[in-house]
This record gives C-alpha cells, structure tokens and sequence, in this order.
C-alpha cells in the first residue's frame, strides 16, 4: 500500500505500508480545523461533508481501521420499507436515502458504474406478511408510506410470486413493495469515500490516523470549555472548529475517557447490540430479485434493552449481493461487547430463512458449511431508537454522532450533512432537534 506522508502542506513523500493494497494518507502536521473521532461510515462521510461542501481540512482519527467494526458487518439496504412516516427519525432516513440515489445517479451520469464503485443494486424491497393480522398491518402501512409521497404498492399471494418464484408463497401472504429502495456493499461504499477523501491530501486538507485511539480531548488554555482537538496514544491532533465523535456503540466509554479531567459528564446511553449475518458465496439455487425483510423485523428492532436479558430476537432478511452472493440475516441481542461467532444463532437464521424460501432446505450441511461467511458486528443501540447528533453541552466545538443502530448505512449521508450544518452554522435540510445531546445524555 502506498502512504503519503506530509513533510509540510505542500511537500508530499510517498511511503509504503500494506494495509489492503491501497493509498493511505498520513501527515507529520498535527493542526486541521476539523478531528473527526471515527472511522466508520458516519466518521468518514462527515469528513467527505466537510471537504466537498467547504474549504475546510479533516483529520480521521481511529483505534482500528474503516470497516472493522458495525459498517463492515452489515447488509447494505438503503431502504424506508421498514420506516414510519411522522416519526423524528424518518425526516433523516428519507434524506439520507435521497442523498445515495443522487450519489449513484451523480456518478451514472459521470460515466461510472455505482453498481461497481458502490456495490450499488436499485432493487426495491418487499416487507413480507404471512398472517392475515400481518397483511392488514401492511396494507395500512402501503397506506401511509404513499400519503407520505413514496411510491409503494401492495402485493397480494399472485402478484408477489411473480415478483419473487423463490418465495413461499400461500393465501395469507403478502408484501409492502417499495421499488425504489436499493442496496449497497459497505465496503465498497467506504473504498469509494476513503478513495475521495484522499483526493484533498494534496491540498494539505486531509489525513488519516489509523490504529490510533483518541484518549483525552486538549482544550485550549488547559482548563477551559473550549475543545480544541484530541490526544491520541502517539500524537496532538488540533481541531480549530470542531472535533467530533463517531465512534458507535464505543462512544459512551470514550466519552467518559475524554472528558476525565473536563469536570463535565456526559452519559450517552448507547450500548452494543449484537447482530448476525450469514453469507452463502457462490449461491445458484434460487436468485432473488429484491431486498426482502419479513415484517416481524420492524418489531424486533425497536424492542427495548433490559440490563437483565439477553433478548434474543431472530427476523429473516435476505439479499443478493453484486458478487451473486446470498446475504441473510438477522439477530439482535444484548451480551456486551462479544463478538464472537454463534453457532446455534447461525443454525436459528438458516431455519429461518429456509421457512421463506423452501429450496434452502435442500442444500446440504457440509455445503452450507463449506460456502458460507458469518458476519458478526455490534449495532450501536440508542434506548429511543434515535441517533444522537449535535453539540455537547458545557464544551465548545465538541460533538456527536452515534447511536444509528442497524442504520449507520442507510443515515450516514443525511448524518454528515446535518452536523457539517451545525459546525458551520448554516440552516438544516431538516429538523434536527430530535437528535440532540441535551436531556438525552
């Protein structure tokens, strides 16, 4: 891999270090105007915010590398079918959502393939009922998602078993259809934004401190409420205008390590939640032509965290990736911080999905063994299913932005350009109160 290394803000030395074959930009200047605490997907495209929408330079700072942690593990769906007009939420997942649309389309009309930078599929996504409670729930769900302006439809048994042959279909199945949600490869999504960002270390306005964690904020006389960038284990970062934390389900611990000897505390409620993937690679039996979620999984992801229980909730989801592999999930629970892989959780998602799709059920044992991928990531779960996104109170030009749970992803555009807002001071494309730290941490 090669590294840039700053000399000075023009003068560029290259270096060579291996982490996955591509460019790396490092600089020995420690002074940016804006520390971005986070590699992920919220951190970079914030940092991306910055540097496309102002003349600003960004430093990422990060104790692992991108994808290592929630955006590497997930499935990728940029999709409302699962949304609720009228929430605080859905102002942000709408706008997020547009934002990659006219991303993709940006760069079809660049002469690129999104499909190929992005991992990019507009495939529409199916909500799947299989009770007759179920399907009167989402016909009134089809009901609001067109009063709130999306073009959605439901599907009776006939028409969604033309849309889907693999799926098990009988009288009392049905199905939201949204067919303008799509689906992405996290870790192409973030090559494509870690590629971008890049492009401004020539201008001395980016840098990347990977395998580096944060561990004290510096404020700008020593004892004041204005911060002025961060401590890591090897370096001062200096953040003239803003440091900011995205840092997932790890910002609670690393709020309270930055701010020890701040005599402020901030509490942010955000805990891990475990979650699943299993991928089969090389996938033949069947080809799915949508992303598709069994409507059971809107009310396992909104239930609530006891510090007792474990609740251990198991709702298919299935999708195929650009490569034609097969993408299923999902579990949700809280155990910690453990990200060990789980068989009996594996064997509950394959179950699973083999009751929507019953050709699953012929596969062997040693050929789903042999085939398959787990993907394990911690969701950053916010006990009021919103993220917190805003300024910390009592310190200056300190601020948040985690607690996305399952939908870093699908938020992490409309995320950015609401805190780049903020930092700068100019007016949000939506209502941001909802998401702010104050009477919430």
């Amino acid at each position: 891999m090669v590294s840039i290394s700053f000399q000075s803000s023009t003068f560029l030395t290259p270096k060579y270090s291996a982490r996955h074959g591509s460019l790396r930009v490092t600089a020995s200047r420690n002074s940016f105007d804006v520390v971005v605490v986070g590699g992920g997907i919220i951190g970079l495209t914030i940092a991306r915010q910055f540097l496309t929408g102002s003349d600003l330079s960004v430093a990422v700072v990060d104790k692992a590398i991108p994808c290592s942690g929630a955006t590497g593990a997930g499935q990728g769906y940029i999709w409302m079918t699962h949304k609720k007009p009228g929430t605080d939420i859905w102002d942000l997942a709408l706008r997020s959502h547009q934002l990659w649309h006219d991303l993709a389309q940006t760069l079809s009309l660049q002469g690129l393939d999104p499909q190929e930078l992005l991992g990019w599929k507009n495939t529409g996504s199916l909500l799947v009922g299989r009770t007759s409670q179920e399907c009167v729930a989402l016909k009134q769900k089809v009901h609001d998602l067109s009063q709130a302006g999306l073009t959605t439809a439901y599907l009776s048994s006939p028409h969604l078993f033309l849309k889907e042959p693999a799926l098990l279909v009988h009288d009392h199945t049905g199905a939201a259809f949204l067919p303008h949600d799509s689906q992405l490869d996290a870790h192409r999504a973030v090559a494509f934004i870690e590629k971008g960002n890049r492009e401004f270390a020539i201008q001395g306005r980016y840098a990347e401190f990977y395998h580096e964690p944060a561990t004290g904020l510096i404020r700008s006389d020593g004892r004041s409420k204005e911060v002025a960038g961060v401590q890591t284990l090897k370096r001062t970062l200096y953040g003239k205008k803003a440091t900011i934390v995205a840092t997932g389900c790890w910002s609670e611990s690393l709020m309270h390590e930055l701010l020890k000897d701040c005599n402020i505390s901030v509490d942010v409620p955000v805990k891990p939640r475990k979650g699943h993937l299993l991928v089969v690679e090389n996938f033949d039996s069947f080809y799915l032509n949508h992303g598709i979620m069994e409507a059971g999984y809107v009310d396992h992801q909104s239930a609530s965290a006891d510090e007792e229980e474990r609740m251990l909730s198991i709702s298919m989801t299935a999708t195929m990736d650009t490569r034609g592999n097969l993408v299923l999930g999902s579990s949700r629970e809280f155990v910690g911080f453990d990200t060990e892989a789980d068989e009996s959780i594996i064997r509950c998602i394959w179950e699973r999905a083999a009751e929507f799709f019953p050709k699953l059920q012929d596969i062997s044992l040693e050929d789903f063994i042999r085939n398959r991928k787990v993907r394990v990531g911690l969701r950053p779960y916010m006990p009021d299913g919103k993220p917190v996104i805003g300024s910390v109170p009592g310190l200056q030009n300190l601020y948040l932005a985690a607690g996305h749970e399952g939908g870093g992803l699908s938020m992490a555009l409309g995320t950015a350009e609401m805190i780049v807002d903020m930092v700068l001071g100019k007016p949000s494309q939506i209502d941001s109160s909802a998401f702010g730290v104050k009477g919430r941490c």
